[in-house]
């Protein structure tokens, strides 16, 4: 059995979720949320945030291996800093627990969950709770596109294994 996190990185909304299975066809969501932080609040502590609440799911859920959403590159360049920044705090956070992590570019998570790279965040949406059975819409969005991600890590296999095993 596999337990991944999945994460979307952000640095006002890093959202995170932990599926397991049993094999491809038997994915089943555990736990999800939402890290947000205060715009407000400097810099270091938006970003410490993320890395003990990552680190806390980490620990509660003992995940196998976790999975990250890559970066889009048509994001402006101020835009791009933060999430980048972000993304560092989530991969200390897997580092400094030893999981193995894949990443996957957006339009990979799209094409494996919907069927196309061009999908739209409802139909993402509705493909989630299709995939794992959910009697609701995961919210808000970042809910979904973690669990995304995490789908998406289960079920390609073949390209997690090209993927940096460990930071480690």
């Amino acid at each position: 059995m596999s337990t991944v996190l999945g994460i979307d990185p952000g640095l006002q909304h890093t959202g995170w979720a932990i599926i397991s299975n049993s094999d491809k066809n038997s994915m089943q969501a555990v736990a999800y949320g939402v890290i947000s932080t205060n715009a407000k609040d400097v810099l270091s502590a938006r970003l410490a945030m993320i890395f003990d609440d990552l680190t806390t799911v980490i620990e509660r859920y003992q995940p196998t291996s976790c999975a990250l959403e890559g970066v889009f590159f048509g994001l402006n360049a101020k835009t791009a800093l933060s999430l980048g920044q972000a993304r560092g705090a989530a991969i200390l956070a897997t580092a400094h627990k030893g999981l193995s992590m894949g990443e996957y570019p957006p339009a990979t998570i799209k094409q494996a969950i919907v069927g196309t790279g061009n999908a739209e965040k409802e139909q993402i949406t509705y493909m989630v709770r299709q995939l794992l059975n959910l009697d609701h819409d995961p919210q808000p969005d970042h809910c979904a596109d973690a669990l995304a991600v995490a789908i998406t890590h289960l079920t390609h296999q073949d390209y997690a294994d090209r993927a940096d095993r460990s930071y480690k």
